[in-house]
C-alpha cells in the first residue's frame, strides 16, 4: 500500500530576532528598549551611590 498523501508545509520565514537593523523593524525597537533599560538603570544606580540627582552628578544643575 503506497501513501499517496502529499503534506504541504509551508515553513515560516524566521528573522533573527538579535540581528542589528536599521529603520522601523522588530529589531531594532529590540535594541532600542535594551538600550534605554540599560540607560536608566545606570542613571538610577548613580542617583542611590552617590546620593545626588543625575544632573547634579555631571554638574549640568
Amino acid at each position: 500500500m503506497q501513501n499517496t498523501t502529499t503534506s504541504n508545509i509551508n515553513v515560516p520565514v524566521v528573522q533573527d530576532r538579535n540581528a542589528w537593523r536599521w529603520g522601523f523593524t522588530p529589531q531594532a525597537e529590540i535594541w532600542n528598549g535594551r538600550l534605554a533599560m540599560i540607560g536608566f538603570s545606570a542613571a538610577a544606580l548613580i542617583e542611590i551611590f552617590s546620593g545626588k540627582g543625575f544632573l547634579h552628578f555631571w554638574g549640568i544643575l
